[in-house]
């Protein structure tokens, strides 16, 4: 029977996985590792797995969800647990794992618990009613165990059944830290985030840890602690406004994310000094939109998309082999993003050079002046000797 023979015999007919196996003579198992991508798919000859998938789009063929999860035991979705659903970092994380979900064919669900304890412990339980194959946590910790697999991003807490998927901290601090010494800075101030961020304590320590190892002092007076349960700039500008007023004896801040660092540079600009001539500002992930930040943000790159990708990898590669042994940690590289907000000491300096250049300009222009006449260099002379006794009293002073 010909292609078209074929087509037209199964005109107005419901397609199943069995007619789609007679359409194209092969075996209704092959045709399932093709369509659900599984590992076995990749023993299929190319031409033949590109031959079901246009088979599959020509007839419209549609699986039947329930058949195939009372096949599998499993239900194709998982619970995605966030403390919330911001622009900006989860956003990112967010994009690698729907990605990478919607291609195996992955249903999910999101929820965020805005950091409140009740709804981290509720919400796994109802995600479980809901028979999720697995979680897959973004900043969250989980306080009790769950009968399904889980991955974690940034989650710092060691728990059995759980892979954790996270970014060398010590090696961030050393990429900022090193950056601003190299700069000739010493006097930085330094940003802790939330106490309820997973993040916060770990990136903390090895701040403090290679702040000391690199010579930098990290001065109490110069250390400041979000508290805001808040996703905007905000978070960063009162704390640094109120740092401003106390003290401006510092030369550069660390920021605990880029959403912060923002709202601190607007601070800065609105106490009257510059960034980052006067201020140099590092931030933390570096999120889309900072590239375009007045001026541009340094920070530390997360591969936040990659990471999501790979959690989600990670996970339904541990649903659909429940056997297998699964790593307990899986650490990436963090990368530094020299931009527009910091600079070196000297350069920040170069507005007063210009400054002494302009005044003296003044002064040799006032002398030529008084060589004109001899009235007038007397009133020169005159002045002449009150500036030179003021900046006489001046030093004395100093």
């Amino acid at each position: 029977m010909s292609t078209n023979q074929k087509l037209d015999s199964l005109s107005g007919r419901p397609i199943s996985l069995k007619i789609l196996a007679e359409y194209l003579d092969l075996s209704p198992a092959t045709i399932s590792l093709v369509i659900n991508n599984a590992p076995g798919a990749k023993s299929i000859a190319v031409a033949t797995r590109a031959r079901v998938m246009e088979a599959v789009k020509k007839l419209d063929y549609r699986p039947n969800t329930i058949a195939r999860s009372l096949r599998t035991r499993q239900t194709f979705t998982i619970g995605v647990i966030v403390p919330e659903l911001s622009e900006g970092y989860f956003t990112m994380v967010m994009n690698g794992v729907e990605q990478y979900l919607m291609q195996a064919g992955y249903l999910h669900f999101v929820v965020s618990h805005q950091g409140r304890a009740d709804l981290i412990d509720e919400y796994p339980r109802l995600l479980m009613k809901r028979s999720v194959d697995g979680f897959l946590l973004v900043n969250t910790s989980l306080n009790e165990e769950v009968a399904a697999p889980v991955v974690s991003i940034s989650g710092h807490k060691k728990m059995h059944g759980v892979t954790n998927v996270m970014l060398d901290h010590a090696r961030s601090a050393t990429l900022a830290l090193k950056h601003l010494h190299d700069l000739g800075h010493r006097r930085i101030a330094f940003m802790k985030g939330q106490h309820y961020s997973l993040d916060s304590e770990s990136r903390w320590q090895s701040i403090v840890e290679i702040a000391r190892k690199t010579g930098i002092e990290v001065r109490p007076e110069l250390c400041i602690f979000l508290e805001k349960n808040s996703w905007s700039p905000e978070l960063g500008y009162p704390v640094v406004r109120d740092l401003l007023a106390r003290t401006r004896d510092f030369t550069a801040i660390f920021c605990f994310n880029d959403i912060a660092a923002i709202g601190a540079i607007r601070a800065i600009v609105d106490a009257g000094l510059r960034c980052p001539e006067d201020i140099s500002v590092i931030g933390f992930d570096d999120i889309t939109s900072v590239a375009y930040n007045t001026p541009s943000l340094t920070t530390i790159r997360q591969p936040l998309h990659h990471m999501g990708e790979m959690a989600a990898q990670m996970l339904l590669k541990r649903i659909q082999n429940p056997k297998e042994a699964y790593p307990e940690t899986v650490m990436f590289e963090p990368e530094l993003m020299v931009r527009e907000s910091t600079c070196g000491i000297r350069a920040a300096s170069a507005p007063e050079k210009r400054q002494k250049s302009t005044a003296a300009k003044r002064t040799s222009a006032a002398k030529k002046k008084a060589r004109r006449s001899p009235q007038t260099a007397s009133r020169s002379s005159s002045s002449a000797k009150a500036s030179s006794g003021t900046k006489a009293s001046g030093k004395e002073q100093e």
